[in-house]
C-alpha cells in the first residue's frame, strides 16, 4: 500500500493524544526527532495529510502534526470561525510540546494559519514553508471561491466535493488509486458540513497579500503547476512579496501535493529546512 492511501486511511490513534484549551479539545501527534517542526493541514482534511511527508522526516525532526478545530478527532466547534482562533490552537500546541521556536509549514487553509502567525508571531518561526497556498487574489478568483462558499454554506455538499476531487488530484492519478479515491471520499462524508463550512469561510475570505512584505523569515513556497485554486501566479505573487523566498512550481501536479507527491514535498522540505542560512533576516 503506497504512503498516499496509508495516510488517507481512517485515523490511527498511535502516538496521538489531545490537549484541551477552553471548550476545544485538539487531537495532535509527536513523531520522529529533531527541530521542531509543526505541519497544518487544509480544509477538511486530518493531521494524516501530512503522513507520506512527514515519515520520510521524522529521522531530522521532531514532528508535530494536529486536527484543527472541527475537523478529525478534534472538537467539533459550533458557529463562525476566525483565522486568530486557528492561530491561537497552533500556539498552544506548541507551548504545549515544549516549542520555543519551531519550523512551520502549512498547506492551503494550513498556509494562510502559518503566514498569519508568520506576521504576529516572527519570533517563534526558523523557516517557513507555504505549500498549495493562496494570497493576492484576482477579483476573478475571489468570485469563484466566494460561488463554492456559497454553494457550501447552502448545502451543497456533494457537488462541491466533486468538483474538489478534479482540481486536487490529476486524473491519472485518480485511475491509479481508486481505492484512495473512494476513502477519501468517505472521510469527506465524515465531516461535519458546519465546521467545514466555517474553516471554508476562512480559506474564501482570507487574504494576506498586502502583509506578506513583512515577512523576514526564510520562505518556501511550491504549488502544482496545474493548481487551479492556489495557482502558479499566486505563488509567484508571494516569492516576488517575501524577499529572498525560494519557489517551486510542481510539474504536472495539481491541488494536493502531500497526497500525490509526499516524496517530492519531503525532498523539498528537507533540503530547505536542513539548510545552515536559517537566520532570519
Amino acid at each position: 500500500m503506497g504512503a498516499a492511501t496509508q495516510a488517507a486511511r481512517a485515523p490511527k490513534d498511535e502516538g496521538a493524544t489531545s490537549l484541551t484549551i477552553g471548550d476545544v479539545t485538539l487531537n495532535y501527534r509527536l513523531q520522529g526527532s529533531g527541530t521542531p517542526l509543526i505541519c497544518i493541514h487544509g480544509v477538511g482534511s486530518y493531521l494524516e495529510a501530512w503522513e507520506g511527508v512527514a515519515e520520510r522526516l521524522a529521522d531530522r525532526f521532531r514532528i508535530l502534526t494536529f486536527d484543527l478545530r472541527g475537523h478529525g478527532r478534534s472538537t467539533k466547534v459550533g458557529g463562525r470561525y476566525e483565522i486568530d482562533d486557528f492561530v491561537g490552537d497552533v500556539l498552544a500546541l506548541a507551548d504545549h510540546a515544549g516549542f520555543e521556536t519551531f519550523h512551520l509549514a502549512g498547506f492551503s487553509l494550513g498556509g494562510l494559519i502559518a503566514q498569519r502567525l508568520a506576521l504576529t508571531h516572527q519570533e517563534r518561526i526558523q523557516r517557513l514553508v507555504l505549500l498549495a497556498t493562496v494570497a493576492g487574489r484576482t477579483e476573478d478568483e475571489r468570485e469563484r471561491v466566494a460561488s463554492r462558499l456559497a454553494a457550501l454554506q447552502a448545502g451543497d455538499r456533494g457537488s462541491h466535493y466533486d468538483a474538489s476531487l478534479s482540481r486536487w488530484l490529476t486524473e491519472d492519478f485518480q485511475a491509479r488509486n481508486p481505492e484512495l479515491i473512494a476513502i477519501l471520499r468517505r472521510r469527506n462524508a465524515e465531516n461535519d458540513p458546519e465546521c467545514y463550512a466555517a474553516s471554508y469561510r476562512v480559506l474564501a475570505q482570507t487574504d494576506f497579500g498586502g502583509l506578506l512584505d513583512q515577512i523576514r523569515v526564510p520562505v518556501l513556497i511550491a504549488t502544482g503547476e496545474e493548481d487551479a485554486g492556489s495557482n502558479p501566479r499566486m505563488a509567484h505573487y508571494m516569492h516576488e512579496r517575501i524577499g529572498g523566498s525560494e519557489l517551486h512550481i510542481l510539474t504536472g501536479l495539481r491541488h494536493s501535493i502531500l497526497t500525490e507527491a509526499p516524496e517530492q514535498v519531503a525532498t523539498l522540505m528537507r533540503r530547505f529546512l536542513g539548510s545552515n542560512s536559517g537566520d532570519a533576516r
